[in-house]
């Protein structure tokens, strides 16, 4: 299996677009399953955190005052993930501010994005809750550091994704659940499901 860039951002608010901009980005880097690598670091966007998003993830505006620029940051997170596919709890989020804190520096976003939510949703249905930690939790998943830290976060999303491609293996007979089936399978209705694992079974046969 070919590597995979789990990533997680904490931010201002809730949309690049309303001109809200990251505070701190980690990505774990996956091969075969394993984490081989870790990117984390604090970002200063130049912007002003509100007191909630503090009270929520422990970054206060001095933290983010001493961070180093948000444009050299992302330069460093775009060398270290590469051409590598991303995957994110609620990928939509991530995904909107990775491209657009690398559109500030001038850089394409090109990679592809699996969200585990939506895999989760599709697998796991019977989950009390499709929230990170409540997942986490549900499946006896091990938890480091802090929640709403973005390593924390990209540790915990990346236990979950291996929790996903394991029983995808062992529970729905896929002999390869890379990157570009994870995002077949989030875009395949939970209806199409029974037919989508056949399809990937008689493949094989």
């Amino acid at each position: 299996m070919n590597r995979i860039a789990v990533i997680d951002f904490e931010t201002t608010g809730t949309s690049p677009n309303l001109g809200d901009r990251a505070t701190e980005v980690a990505i774990v880097m996956t091969e075969g399953g394993r984490v081989v690598d870790r990117f984390q670091s604090l970002m200063n966007a130049g912007v002003t955190i509100p007191a909630f998003i503090t009270q929520l993830t422990g970054i206060t505006n001095a933290m983010v005052r001493a961070a180093p620029p948000a444009a050299q940051v992302m330069r460093e997170a775009a060398r270290f993930v590469g051409d590598a596919p991303m995957v994110a709890h609620n990928a939509g989020f991530d995904r909107r501010y990775w491209q657009a804190e690398l559109a500030h520096c001038g850089l394409p976003a090109l990679q592809p994005f699996a969200c585990t939510v939506l895999l989760s949703r599709r697998l796991y249905p019977e989950a009390p809750s499709h929230k990170l930690g409540q997942l986490v939790d549900w499946f006896g998943l091990p938890r480091t550091g802090k929640a709403h830290r973005a390593l924390a976060d990209a540790e915990m999303a990346t236990e979950l994704l291996g929790r996903i491609r394991h029983d995808l293996m062992l529970r729905h007979g896929v002999a390869r659940p890379d990157h570009a089936f994870l995002c077949a399978l989030q875009s395949c209705s939970k209806a199409a499901l029974p037919k989508f694992f056949a399809r990937q079974v008689a493949a094989l046969a």
